[in-house]
């Protein structure tokens, strides 16, 4: 037998798995495209029609019917958020803290499978649920701080898995190098595990507030809607917000609130963006700092 005859049995043999690897690769590779065109097209379509109604009389004035501007649905949103992800910091943050360094090994089971959980509910059960409990029961009304907190519940999963997964690798030798020299848990939590966990924290932080931006059902049901600029009381005052604009006003039958509903599209969708930006970017600085003082 010829080295010819012996080799293709071999080449026989492999083809199969080959043409198998080419063509799950080829598959990757088409879903790959189908994700980034979705994407760019939800992104172009947005900003086409978007960008042509930011006006500057939007960022000055506010909503009037179904006209005028933007000014009070962009300070609610921004308030929300904000005061969301404050709440969310202190929650959020001393939840990871206790899974991570003091609590036992079935706490961490409990505490991580209930994160899950709270990161399925559905935004429209939240939101119903806090208009039973803090607008009808508590008597607040419609007002910013009950938006707030249907906002951090949302955030909250995201804020406490990203703090827990970043404060999870932090190497164990400075913590034990800390504790060797006296620290006390508290000095160990402030001085090793934040400044490491710093960029994982941060980006939790960032991709939440985006999530954030982009809620609606449960707004509907705690913040409700005024067309005036908020007035800071934290309850029996509705506030505006961009998500409810683009819901609202593009069933309308009128191009003005059409243009609205596609101006407030479009800053919401920068906003996500930017967001996302910033987080990888920090994390990116982060990572490039580490090495170079390596």
């Amino acid at each position: 037998m010829t080295a010819a005859n012996m080799s293709e049995p071999l080449h026989a043999g492999t083809a199969p798995s080959t043409y198998i690897s080419r063509g799950w690769w080829g598959l990757s590779v088409a879903c790959l495209v189908a994700v980034i065109g979705l994407l760019f097209s939800i992104f172009a379509f947005v900003i086409a029609r978007g960008l042509p109604a930011l006006k500057p009389s939007i960022f000055v004035t506010t909503t009037h019917g179904i006209a005028g501007g933007l000014a009070n649905a962009i300070v609610g949103t921004i308030l929300l958020v904000v005061i969301g992800l404050v709440l969310v910091i202190i929650v959020g943050l001393g939840t990871a803290v206790w899974t991570v360094e003091f609590a036992p090994k079935w706490g961490k089971r409990v505490i991580r499978f209930m994160v899950d959980v709270l990161a399925g509910v559905p935004s429209i059960v939240v939101g119903y649920f806090l208009y039973v409990a803090l607008v009808q029961e508590a008597g607040w009304g419609f007002s910013l701080i009950a938006g707030s907190l249907a906002l951090a519940i949302f955030m909250l999963p995201y804020v406490v898995r990203a703090a827990d997964v970043a404060l999870t690798n932090v190497p164990r030798t400075m913590r034990e190098g800390a504790v060797a020299l006296g620290a006390r848990p508290a000095m160990v939590v402030a001085s090793i595990d934040f400044p490491y966990a710093l960029p994982g924290i941060l980006t939790g932080l960032l991709v939440a507030s985006g999530i954030g931006l982009g809620e609606t059902a449960p707004l509907i049901y705690t913040a409700g809607w005024s067309n005036y600029m908020p007035t800071l009381a934290p309850t029996h005052s509705p506030v505006g917000y961009l998500t409810y604009v683009v819901w609202t006003y593009i069933s309308q039958p009128f191009e003005e609130s059409h243009q609205l509903a596609y101006a407030a599209a479009a800053l919401l969708m920068i906003f996500v963006f930017l967001t996302n930006l910033l987080a990888r970017s920090f994390v990116e600085y982060r990572l490039n700092r580490g090495r170079t003082s390596r």
